[in-house]
């Protein structure tokens, strides 16, 4: 038979780790949710494939009840905010200036113009929908630029009402999709027009959306592509810097008027990202280490969108309808056309 004594001391650890779960600061615990479906999500993707973000976000949604209640919503907005710019400018490890300059002038050129059109024509796209226009230009920049990481680094400068949430999921969603069938289809459009690696390079890496889907489109077809295409989307990556300063200008009234602090012209996350990329560029940054930010890079992003995903329902994304998919279809079709059409009747690459 059990002791009293015994009862009492099996029941002491359990009671100190119920105090120390309620001593965890309100941003503690929301936070450890979020890193905890980041962990849970990256390991199914790694094993089993699939895009973590998308994962992650799909995880945080199931887990919505908890934005509906105060002690991990702190937590939770600190991830989606915080961690989130965090992520953003340890992007700027990926890159350097010289791998900008090995591209040559047209591509360059295609990607900024391409960059310039497509988020413009967001917006002109959306109103022809009866979108608001703050939802093609977020958009119009995550398919242009690089896909939900660029959502959400934009979707930071942009003003917050009861529906800016809402557009960043519906954007990561879209565009992650979108991005994960050009992986697949992409490359059969190669084959059928027998573009020379370097040309499909250039092709792959100014379409697609996502930097892990260009990666893995790329050294599908040959290493080559793969180099190639990784470079051009690593220059669509560096436009996230000035589009992100346009934004922050374009949307300061806005800010302003809602009695908030005004959003900087260059943001801090911006200027880290500007940072890492002239440090690595200077070649300071060992190997080891720029793997490293690259990971956290990546850890970041994947929290950050679990704290999204938690703060959004289905039912609210429901009420939207096909408009917004419309829209990106449309949106990725144009930028499809631009590049393509620079790539075989422009030249490029050949």
């Amino acid at each position: 038979m059990t002791s009293p004594s015994s009862s009492a001391s099996a029941a002491t650890p359990r009671k100190r780790l119920t105090r120390r779960l309620s001593s965890l600061s309100p941003i503690g615990r929301g936070l450890l949710v979020c890193v905890t479906i980041a962990l849970a999500t990256t390991f199914i993707a790694d094993h089993y494939g699939g895009p973590t973000l998308l994962y992650a976000l799909l995880f945080g949604m199931s887990l919505h009840f908890l934005s509906e209640e105060g002690r991990c919503l702190p937590g939770v907005e600190f991830a989606a905010r915080t961690v989130l710019r965090l992520g953003v400018a340890l992007l700027g490890a990926r890159m350097t200036l010289e791998q900008v300059g090995e591209l040559g002038l047209g591509p360059v050129l295609t990607v900024l113009a391409a960059v310039g059109l497509v988020i413009c024509a967001g917006g002109l796209l959306a109103r022809a929908l009866g979108l608001h226009r703050d939802l093609g230009l977020l958009t119009g920049g995550a398919v242009a630029i690089c896909g939900a990481s660029a959502a959400l680094a934009l979707s930071a400068v942009m003003p917050k009402n009861d529906t800016s949430e809402r557009n960043t999921i519906l954007t990561v969603v879209g565009v992650t999709t979108l991005s994960t069938v050009a992986m697949v289809t992409y490359p059969l459009l190669v084959g059928v027009l027998d573009l020379a690696n370097t040309q499909a390079g250039i092709f792959l890496g100014g379409t697609i959306h996502d930097v892990a889907q260009v990666v893995g489109a790329g050294y599908i077809i040959s290493e080559e592509t793969g180099d190639v295409s990784t470079l051009v989307k690593l220059v669509r990556v560096a436009m996230l810097v000035p589009v992100v300063m346009v934004f922050s200008w374009l949307y300061r009234a806005s800010r302003k008027s809602e009695g908030k602090r005004q959003v900087p012209m260059l943001p801090g996350f911006l200027v880290g990202f500007v940072a890492l990329v002239l440090v690595n560029s200077l070649g300071l940054i060992p190997d080891s280490v720029n793997e490293g930010l690259s990971a956290l890079s990546r850890w970041c992003l994947v929290t950050a969108i679990a704290a999204l995903g938690i703060k959004t329902s289905f039912q609210k994304l429901a009420v939207v309808g096909w408009k917004p998919v419309i829209l990106m279809a449309l949106e990725t079709l144009l930028l499809l056309a631009i590049v393509l059409g620079g790539v075989v009747f422009g030249g490029l690459g050949s």
